[in-house]
Formats: structure tokens, C-alpha cells, sequence
């Protein structure tokens, strides 16, 4: 049967590319912002709808495990049914979800909406992303536009903290969700009107037993992590959990290495470099969303802070992140990703362990330092993970491998919830800061562990196949951070006109 192809999208004005980057990166900028931006209203939320820890765990959880576990479904689907249509049905989604958070009644009723909220951000971000770099021909172009979207990526994470502190001076809780409502509506009318439709000369099939198995495996690691605290670790229900956690993982990797179009490439984790870099993926925002949560918990609730100035602290994190993550991408285009991983290790290692000794009247300054040194850290992270995911493969297997490192991300994310969350869930604000600290110490144990991951990555390989990645951390298109030509170009799968053969057989590669 022959292949179904589609025309070939008319190049747009400047202008117009310019207008469809700025409405996808709008986008990209909600998915990002929710993420984070929760976290510094946990406690209001939880005196609001009377949440304990383990209720307020899932209400940050629902969002990222739902957005971890679709990510690359939702590429499949948009490669298939149009990318403006499937990235306008997401706004829709995410818009509708954000009014019933804010008009949640219950703990419980915000859980499932945010859970809502996360099947429209899986429609969002690697969606958007293709759209960007099909609209941008221009390697050198689209090279820019890529460096904008990973700022705009990681200011929206980092400053989070900040805008819903803000929010919350004047505001109640859930003004965190009613900011949602404008820049969805005006997210929607300017797609509409400047973002042309594009799907993918082939389009992926749906692998949907992958898909739910996967869906299983998330949800009951994640689970029993918040869960465990109260249950009892050695209680019926975990043991059933730990249970079915391993024979759902069984059943994935079985049903995956059966299928031609699996929705997970496991062959890639034969090669331990891209072993290596979805560990450091995960250990990247495990750090990230521990610190958030716990600085939040403990300027709150220990030291009495206000959500402004809870959030107003992690300026220096956020500032961090903006800064370095383009700096990042230009050094991983010039030496590799080696450097940057080192520095990312290092950094985030100094923060940790800066407050691994955390009392109630830790100094201002240390604080401060430390959420400095973490935010660098997340800022120098990106671009080599990426990099060093897809670095040496063959281009028909980089788009997977780029959404394999974004879902590594948000199972980061809540893993990182679930750990904090439990570290203190039946702590008082007194004992908080030192319930705090093995938490710190697991901030620390991930720049570790970032720092083996560089040892894994190979100094050289900026020269043998330069890499333009300026990953965003945001979605299954990473395969818009691979470029096989000129440092800081790089050309999508989906922009190609057809699959190309695999690559010869190269030293260090999967070929």
C-alpha cells in the first residue's frame, strides 16, 4: 500500500514565523508555569479544602504523572490528525481543566482536574515544538527559534514560585488557576488565525496496550512512594503495589519488544550513554521539584514566610536557569556536552549540600546561595542530556529517544513530589527543617549522578556530529535539538520527506 502523503506546507513570511513561535512558546509557557507555579500555594490549598501532605502530594502529582505517561502518545496522534489541531484541542482541554481547578470543591475534585489539566498539557508541549520547526525551513532559523523556546521553557519552570506568590498577595489559592482562562483564549484565536496545519509524511500508529501498561507503571511507583508513609511500606497494599508495579514493567518491556512501532525504542538502552542521560533526566528534576516543595513547606510553614516572599526566594533559581540554559546549548554545540553536564553536576551538588545541615534559623544567605547554585545547575542540564540521548544515532531514532529523556523529565518531576512529600508528611513545623534534610541530601545525590553521566558522555563528540541542542525539556519533539550538519542547526524527523535509511555503523553509535 502506498504511503499517505501530504503537501508540502507554503513558506511563511517572517512575520508570520515570528507570530507562531511567539503563540507556541505562550503555550509552552503554561505547561511550564503550571508545573511549578502550584507549589508555593500548597499550603493555602491544603487550609482550603483542610488537604494534609499526602492530599497535596497528589494535587502536584496528578498533573506531571498524566503529562509523563501521554507525552509521546500525543505526538503520534498530532503527526497523524494536524498539529494545530490536536495543539488546539490540548488549549481547550487545559482551559476547561484550569476553570474546574479553580472551582474545585474538594480535595479530591482539584486531583482529578488537575489530572485533566495534564492530558491537555501532553497536547501542548511536543506538539507545539513540531509546529515551531516546521514552520522554520531555515536551519539557522529555526537554530533561534529553539534557543528562544528553551529560555522560555525554563523561565516559566523557574519562576513558577514567584508569579504564584504574587498571585496569592492579593488573591486566594485559586487565582492560580484563573490565570489559566485569558492566555488560553487568547492562545486558541491567534492559532487560529497565524499557526498552519502540518502533520508528518508518515504518520506513527497508536501503540495503545504500550501506552497504558506504561500509564500503570508510573501511577503505581508514584503511588506507592506518597502512599507509603501512612500505609506502612511492608503493609498488604504495598506489597500489592511493589507487585504490581513489577509485573505491569514485565508486561511493558514484553508487549514493547514485540511491537514494529513500539512507543518505546528499548533497544536504546542497550547503549549505556543513553542509559545514562535518561537517569540524568530524571535526577535533573527530582532535584528541581524537591527543592521547590521543600522551600515552600519550610519557608512557610517553619519560618512563618508569606507566599510572596516564599516565592520571591527562588528568584535566584529562576535566574539561574534563564541565564544558563542558552549558554548551555552554545557550549554543547562547541565542545560537547561533557562541560556543561560537569558544571550541571557540580552545581546542583553545592546546592544540596548546602543545606544539608538546614535548621529554622538557617541563614537568609545560605538560602539564597543554595537555590542560586540549584537553579545554575538546572540551567547547564538540559541541552547535554539531550545531546547526549541522541548523539551517534541514526536520525529515524532520535525523535523517540528525545521523548524518552522529556517523559524521563516529568517522572522526574514526580518522583521528586513523592520523595519530598514523604520525608515530611507527618512532621510539624518545628521538626520540618530536620526532616528535611535527607531531602537535601538526595538534591545532592543527584548531581552526583549527573556528574557520572558526564564521565559516560564523550568529550569529542561536538566535532565527529555537532549538535545544535537546545532542548527544552518540554517534549517528545527533543528531535527538534538534533542536527546533523552545521553546530547550532538541527532538523526534526517530521520536517524530512521521508524516513531516512539507517546511518552506517559508526564507533560508539547504535547504527
Amino acid at each position: 500500500m502506498a504511503a499517505t502523503t501530504h503537501p508540502v506546507p507554503p513558506v511563511l513570511s517572517a512575520r508570520r514565523r515570528r507570530t507562531v513561535l511567539a503563540v507556541c512558546c505562550l503555550s509552552m509557557f503554561l505547561v511550564g508555569l503550571d508545573t511549578t507555579i502550584v507549589n508555593v500555594g500548597l499550603p493555602a490549598i491544603g487550609h482550603g479544602l483542610a488537604a494534609g501532605t499526602r492530599g497535596l502530594e497528589w494535587i502536584v502529582d496528578a498533573y506531571t504523572l498524566v503529562l509523563a505517561s501521554l507525552l509521546i502518545s500525543a505526538g503520534a496522534l498530532a503527526d497523524r490528525f494536524g498539529r494545530r489541531r490536536v495543539f488546539q484541542c490540548g488549549l481547550a482541554v487545559f482551559g476547561a481543566a484550569s476553570l474546574l481547578c479553580a472551582l474545585a470543591p474538594s480535595a479530591g475534585a482539584l486531583v482529578a482536574a488537575r489530572a485533566l489539566q495534564g492530558v491537555g498539557a501532553s497536547m501542548l508541549s511536543p506538539v507545539a515544538l513540531a509546529i515551531v520547526v516546521n514552520a522554520m525551513p531555515d536551519p539557522k532559523e529555526r537554530a533561534r527559534a529553539i534557543g528562544v523556546w528553551a529560555a522560555v521553557f525554563g523561565l516559566s519552570t523557574a519562576a513558577g514560585p514567584v508569579a504564584g506568590g504574587a498571585l496569592l498577595a492579593g488573591l486566594d489559592w485559586r487565582a492560580l488557576f484563573w490565570i489559566n482562562a485569558p492566555v488560553v483564549v487568547a492562545a486558541l484565536l491567534l492559532s487560529a488565525v497565524f499557526v498552519p496545519e502540518s502533520r508528518a509524511p508518515r504518520a506513527r500508529p497508536l501503540d495503545l496496550p504500550g501506552q497504558v501498561l506504561l500509564t500503570v507503571v508510573l501511577a503505581v511507583v508514584v503511588g506507592v512512594l506518597i502512599e507509603g508513609p501512612r500505609i506502612g511500606w511492608t503493609s498488604p497494599a504495598a506489597l500489592a503495589g511493589y507487585l504490581g508495579a513489577a509485573v505491569a514493567t514485565a508486561g511493558f518491556v514484553r508487549v514493547e519488544s514485540r511491537r514494529r512501532d513500539a512507543l518505546m525504542d528499548l533497544r536504546l538502552f542497550v547503549r549505556p550513554v543513553f542509559s545514562g542521560a535518561v537517569v540524568g533526566a530524571v535526577a535533573v528534576f527530582v532535584a528541581l521539584s524537591m527543592t521547590l516543595l521543600l522551600n515552600t513547606l519550610y519557608l512557610q510553614h517553619t519560618r512563618g514566610w508569606t507566599p510572596l516572599a516564599a516565592g520571591v526566594t527562588t528568584l535566584p533559581l529562576a535566574v539561574g536557569a534563564t541565564v544558563c540554559a542558552p549558554w548551555s546549548g552554545r557550549m554543547v554545540g562547541r565542545t560537547g556536552p561533557r562541560l556543561p553536564l560537569l558544571l550541571a553536576g557540580g552545581f546542583i551538588t553545592a546546592g544540596g549540600l548546602c543545606l544539608v545541615r538546614l535548621t529554622p534559623h538557617t541563614s537568609v544567605l545560605l538560602l539564597l546561595a543554595a537555590y542560586a547554585f540549584i537553579g545554575v545547575g538546572f540551567g547547564f542540564a538540559n541541552a547535554p542530556i539531550t545531546n547526549t540521548a541522541v548523539n551517534g544515532l541514526p536520525p529515524a531514532r532520535a525523535g523517540v529517544a528525545g521523548a524518552i529523556t522529556s517523559t524521563a523529565r516529568q517522572l522526574g518531576s514526580a518522583l521528586g513530589i513523592a520523595v519530598a512529600g514523604g520525608l515530611v508528611a507527618a512532621t510539624g513545623p518545628a521538626g520540618l527543617a530536620h526532616a528535611s534534610r535527607p531531602g537535601w541530601i538526595v538534591v545532592a545525590g543527584c548531581g552526583v549522578l549527573l556528574l557520572l553521566v558526564a564521565r559516560l558522555s564523550r568529550p569529542g563528540e561536538a566535532e565527529r556530529a555537532p549538535a545544535g541542542v537546545h532542548s527544552t525539556g518540554a517534549g517528545p519533539v527533543g528531535t527538534a535539538g538534533v542536527s546533523r550538519g552545521r553546530p547550532g542547526t538541527s532538523t526534526p524527523r517530521e520536517a524530512r520527506p521521508s524516513p531516512a535509511p539507517p546511518s552506517p555503523r559508526r564507533p560508539g553509535g547504535t547504527g
